[in-house]
């Protein structure tokens, strides 16, 4: 796993498969998303290089319930002690009471698909001992306060955080980077649905976009996810 410094404050975790976030306020951290099956060592690994303990994780806000970000939530809350967020339409799923609805592909999506299950880790993941559901508008206490907002189209349940007060945008696989350019996300279950839910980030006034998939863009990310949105 590759830990590379975007902010101050914040750093990106990024695995063979999907990235996670880790973001340091003054006296606690707060991860978004928590990689794959088995990453939790490895997070509690990491956040150990960076000089801080994984204890110091009070929370994990999951951006939707896929694998590869929901799959090391259960693992790492058991060593760090950290409340498990995610949606409340997908927070089912992430406690494994019932399997999450599969994607609807596009035809061109399924050998990249085929190319990414390569990547994942063979086993089910362990689920958190519980799930703190939220909904759209709600607001967590990290961040100087990050607003959860609902982004339904790759899964029911997706959402993103934006912190105002930062300019940080966390979008999960709602949108994408790849090789330089943002694009709309791949892998959904409803392709309409999720351009709408772009629309609407794109009027977010962000400087700093972290995606689930690719690099992040830092400076001026409110004119990346506007030209996003203008191609939906």
């Amino acid at each position: 796993m590759d830990v590379i410094e975007l902010l101050p404050r914040l750093h990106l975790l990024r695995f063979p498969v999907g990235q996670a976030y880790l973001w340091r306020d003054d006296d606690e951290l707060t991860l978004i998303d928590a990689g794959v099956l088995g990453a939790g060592r490895t997070i509690a690994d990491a956040i150990t290089s960076l000089g801080r303990a994984p204890g110091e994780v009070r929370r994990i806000v999951l951006t939707h319930f896929h694998e590869d970000h929901a799959g090391g939530a259960g693992e790492f809350a058991a060593l760090s002690g950290a409340e498990v967020l995610a949606h409340h339409l997908d927070a089912p799923f992430v406690r494994g009471e019932l399997p999450g609805p599969p994607p609807r592909f596009e035809d061109w999506e399924l050998p990249i698909h085929a190319e990414a299950v390569k990547h994942l880790p063979q086993g089910t993941p362990v689920p958190p001992a519980a799930v703190t559901g939220v909904s759209d508008g709600d607001v967590l206490a990290f961040g100087g306060g990050a607003r959860v907002i609902h982004v339904p189209g790759h899964t029911d349940g997706s959402i993103a955080l934006f912190l105002p007060a930062e300019g940080v945008l966390f979008t999960g696989d709602t949108i994408a980077a790849s090789d330089g350019t943002v694009i709309p996300g791949v892998f959904n279950l409803d392709r309409p649905q999720l351009l709408a839910s772009i629309r609407r980030l794109a009027e977010l006034d962000a400087e700093v976009a972290c995606f689930g998939h690719g690099d992040a863009v830092v400076g001026d990310a409110a004119t990346a996810l506007r030209k996003a949105a203008s191609m939906a």
